[in-house]
């Protein structure tokens, strides 16, 4: 029995879910941004299936208010926070947690023998290493942090293949991919196609775009999703990114990456064949179905609370390639993964920075575009970097953004 918004729900379990000692198969997860909006969403799948699903581990950024309503509704054994702050304030208030704090705690949580699966919803190049260092432990990774693949798709994808874990991914898009694909060759891939929303201003002309507020660039018309990943969607860099990541999960050339704005957000994103057969995966905007997916795989679940599709209600979709002078951000995305190498980190670390520069009032919504193309044109490329030369360029294409302007 679960009740959720006054609504009381039974679920009827096949033999299957039951182990023969009595108990449930227990999936033991750690779900590093938890705080965040998948983070939460996650949280809020597993209290529907307590039966298969334990968080046993957290890490939470700086939001302790957060943290502690999460505590509220389930056991948590480990939490890091980023502050050591916090973490003893945590301490010291919940006596049988273990908190622990800082990249150090990343890595140890992310890493604990018990656990099977690393749902990385960090938001930044930030959720690389601890990635890594899961893989490292054998640990499967449910992926929502896209900057992991795209500032580092050729070592990750080499180490998944080296320790035998599955990558399994969150964003909504590269879900609705790897779904069509199931039981597909991928030779016979012709054509990836991500569907995107267009943000918050896909109806203005980028005439229109100066002096935009960004109370207007976190409008978003469809999803509920953190500050930093709906300004990215308002510029398309969240598009371009998930191009790049794209070609590392589904090992596709940028040609056969096609982006096609869709309004409605229904088609999560298709795949075309060498026969001319298109294969997509439809479902109302909710994130909760792509991470339940990843948990859940390679079997499926009742999605509590789920609204079902109604296709004659929605009557029509629509779609429209980009313009890629009216977004320039996505034109940048692909130019940076045709370069390859450093590029992707430097596209994505002069984002980041200029992303918050932007939310903080500091620059406008178009200078996030000029900086990055600035960082882009000013790198030297690297050809194959290491994690070590990553981490540099990453710091690099940040400061050059703060010093252009005047913040170094």
């Amino acid at each position: 029995l679960y009740e959720k918004s006054g609504i009381i729900y039974i679920r009827l379990l096949s033999i299957d879910n039951l182990m023969i000692k009595g108990g449930y198969k227990m999936k033991k997860i750690t779900v590093l941004g938890a705080t965040g909006s998948i983070g939460m969403q996650t949280v809020d799948v597993v209290m529907n299936h307590p039966e298969q699903f334990k968080i046993t581990a957290m890490a939470a950024g700086y939001n302790v208010a957060k943290v502690e309503e999460i505590l509220a509704m389930i056991d948590v054994e480990y939490i890091c926070m980023v502050k050591k702050e916090d973490a003893l304030y945590l301490q010291e208030k919940y006596p049988d947690l273990k908190v622990v704090y800082g990249e150090s705690g990343l890595i140890e949580i992310a890493t604990l023998p018990e656990i099977e699966i690393v749902l990385n919803a960090i938001v930044g190049f930030a959720g690389l290493v601890p990635t890594i260092e899961a893989i490292k432990a054998k640990k499967d990774i449910a992926l929502a942090n896209k900057e992991t693949l795209v500032v580092a798709g050729h070592i990750i994808t080499e180490l998944v293949k080296e320790y035998g874990v599955k990558l399994l991914p969150v964003d909504s898009e590269h879900s609705a991919i790897f779904q069509s694909l199931n039981g597909e060759e991928h030779n016979k891939i012709k054509k990836i196609i991500l569907t995107a929303s267009g943000g918050s201003f896909r109806d203005k002309q980028r005439d229109e775009l100066a002096g935009v507020t960004v109370k207007e660039a976190l409008n978003h018309p469809n999803w509920s999703m953190g500050a930093k990943i709906t300004i990215d969607s308002a510029t398309l860099f969240n598009k371009g990114l998930e191009v790049m990541e794209a070609k590392w999960l589904f090992d596709v050339d940028y040609d056969q990456i096609e982006v096609l704005i869709h309004p409605e957000s229904i088609i999560h994103s298709m795949v075309e064949f060498v026969d001319t057969s298109i294969i997509g995966q439809l479902g109302n905007p909710d994130m909760r179905l792509p991470i339940q997916y990843a948990l859940t795989y390679p079997e499926r679940d009742y999605l509590i609370g789920g609204e079902s599709l109604d296709l004659a209600k929605i009557a029509s979709l629509t779609f429209k390639k980009p313009d890629f002078e009216r977004f320039r951000a996505l034109a940048l995305a692909y130019q940076a993964g045709k370069s390859g190498g450093s590029m992707p980190c430097v596209l994505n670390g002069a984002n980041e920075q200029a992303n918050e520069l932007f939310r903080n009032g500091k620059i406008e919504f178009l200078e996030i575009e000029n900086l990055v193309e600035k960082a882009l044109n000013k790198h030297q490329l690297v050809k194959n970097p290491t994690l070590e030369q990553l981490i540099e360029i990453d710091a690099w294409a940040r400061n050059f953004v703060l010093k252009e302007i005047g913040e170094d």
